[in-house]
């Protein structure tokens, strides 16, 4: 599904109806430029899962945890990723085996790491310098 983001409280806003979506376990892999909207589209979902604290791109730590209720939001940057072996040390595959929401920036670096079973999510820079193409897909084979 294809959306059109006029500001950025409109990312925010598409993020968190998104998150009605999402339960333990979801993934949601996030593709984009520099700039694209990637960390306020996972501010917006962290809001609708439940999430009350500040959410900020984990650009140095690769991952920040945050609860949401009974449910925990793991938020992953991998801007600065530099080799795999780096999510053997943080036990990645045991965050996308377990029962929290899983939400990944800069996933085309770790693509063929990804659960078949996901939502993608593509944010593409618009025409004028606040707007963004958003599209959503659910993977599903």
């Amino acid at each position: 599904m294809k959306h059109l983001s006029h500001a950025v409280e409109d990312t925010v806003r598409l993020g968190s109806e998104f998150a009605r979506k999402l339960g333990p376990g979801s993934v949601v892999a996030l593709f984009g430029d520099l700039g694209s909207g990637k960390t306020h589209f996972i501010k917006g979902v962290s809001k609708g899962l439940g999430v009350n604290e500040h959410v900020g791109s984990p650009t140095f730590t690769i991952v920040n945890e945050y609860a949401a209720g009974n449910l925990t939001v793991c938020h992953f940057d991998f801007y600065r990723l530099k080799s795999l072996s780096e999510l053997r040390e943080i036990g990645f595959d045991e965050y996308l085996s377990g029962d929290s929401v899983s939400l990944i920036e800069w996933a085309d670096r770790v693509k063929n790491l990804l659960p078949p079973h996901r939502f993608d999510v593509f944010l593409k820079l618009g025409q004028d310098e606040n707007s963004r193409e958003i599209t959503i897909e659910e993977v599903n084979p």
